[in-house]
């Protein structure tokens, strides 16, 4: 048997058609409710090649593997090489097959194989891989450019500020390179991400990595909105897939925005905040309580105001002790109306770690968003998120990074080349 046999046969499953196309954990209220019946079956895979990459308004899936690397080599030429390998593996999982060309079992015995072999005989499960530039890539942390791209970083690409309730762990944060790998089956994820670790040995170094499980977000009017560790509806106003000027306005990079970095035009940015949850903390808290410090109630995920789930907040509307919605629950805090309409595309996921060194839970939300400048899509709402938001009482920001999202992959070109080749 070859490996393009192998690929034929899981590939069977593959085909589909790409998808079209918050500082605050726990968002607030969308234009319309999800319609089952507007939307098209899943699709079993998405092509790896397209104007954007997938994985960014790609229906969310299930399963989450995201790691941060660091380059370890000086070698610009060592670089685009890996790079290059990259995107030929990417290509191949995402359709369901090996990470490399000769696959598992069929190479010679006495040499590694080109794949680890854990996704032999799984579907491609919607495995998206998303790749992203941070600061260091640019320039390091010792003022060195070492590939000649430093006058292209963009202006906005910094390292993230440090905000209230952080309590940030180094080796948790930031990173020269990052890859996102969503898949609805946990194994094709942690597959992706291990052989493309596996391929960068020697060119790369792993600096962190997480794994996540039952999304926090809905990235198109196709799926429910699901819920996080608090319990609570999460995401209820992210932006969707199928709202283009919005998309065009929050999330894409144009051309306009930065100069000296035309290469990210149709591009995004890419925040990561490790959020740590206090659970036992909240879970004694009354019920009255917690959905006042979210201003929704619990099971349907309606505002306080009155109305169903998709119900604009009326924040005017008063209670027997001031706003029926407080003035510090989180969906007034981080809602566009008083954040100068700001939206971001946010596709996060849950996370539970084993146990802290207290005995409790070490577990949370792995907040991810793509926005279009940092500057002003997410710095700004974190800080009013911590400097009133109610829920701060219960989060603790214990890692976080920022990449820039180059735009998609074409036919025979490789993953960040129109910033390399300039």
């Amino acid at each position: 048997m070859t490996g393009s046999s192998r690929v034929s046969r899981r590939g069977l499953l593959g085909g589909g058609a790409a998808a079209a196309g918050v500082a605050g954990a726990f968002a607030a209220g969308r234009l319309a409710a999800p319609d089952p019946a507007k939307g098209d079956a899943p699709a079993a895979s998405y092509p790896f090649h397209g104007e954007r990459q997938a994985g960014i308004v790609t229906p969310a899936q299930d399963r989450l593997h995201f790691v941060a690397l660091d380059v370890t080599t000086d070698d610009r030429d060592q670089l685009v090489a890996l790079l290059r390998a990259w995107t030929e593996a990417a290509e191949r999982m995402t359709r369901g097959g090996d990470a490399g060309p000769v696959g598992a079992v069929d190479g010679p015995g006495n040499a590694p194989p080109d794949d680890t072999g854990e996704a032999l005989d799984l579907p491609p499960s919607r495995l998206t891989i998303t790749f992203g530039f941070g600061p260091g890539l640019f320039v390091d942390a010792d003022g060195n450019d070492r590939f000649g791209i430093g006058d292209r970083r963009p202006e906005a690409l910094e390292r993230l500020p440090r905000f209230s309730a952080d309590v940030l762990d180094p080796a948790r944060s930031d990173g020269d390179i990052c890859i996102q790998a969503c898949a609805d089956d946990p194994q094709v994820a942690v597959h992706a991400i291990r052989n493309l670790v596996r391929i960068g040995f020697g060119t790369t170094a792993v600096r962190w990595s997480q794994l996540g499980f039952g999304r926090t977000s809905t990235t198109s009017t196709s799926q429910s909105t699901p819920r996080n560790l608090f319990g609570f509806k999460d995401g209820t106003a992210n932006i969707m897939a199928e709202e283009a000027g919005a998309l065009d306005t929050h999330v894409w990079v144009d051309a306009a925005d930065d100069a000296k970095a035309a290469w990210l035009a149709g591009g995004s940015y890419l925040v990561t905040r490790r959020i740590n949850m206090t659970i036992e903390v909240w879970d004694r808290q009354s019920l009255e309580a917690q959905e006042q410090f979210i201003g929704r109630t619990k099971g349907a995920g309606a505002p306080l105001s009155g109305g169903e789930e998709f119900t604009e907040p009326d924040f005017a509307m008063a209670g027997s002790a001031g706003p029926i919605i407080p003035v510090d629950a989180h969906v007034r805090v981080v809602h566009p109306e008083l954040n100068d309409g700001v939206r971001i595309l946010r596709r996060g996921y849950n996370f539970v770690d084993g146990s802290n060194d207290v005995g409790g839970l070490d577990a949370g939300l792995f907040f991810i968003a793509y926005l279009r400048d940092p500057r002003t899509h997410f710095i700004p709402l974190q800080r009013a998120m911590s400097k009133s938001d109610a829920l701060m009482e219960y989060l603790r920001f214990t890692g976080q990074a920022l990449f820039a999202v180059p735009p998609g992959v074409g036919e025979g070109e490789y993953v960040g080349q129109a910033l390399f080749d300039a």
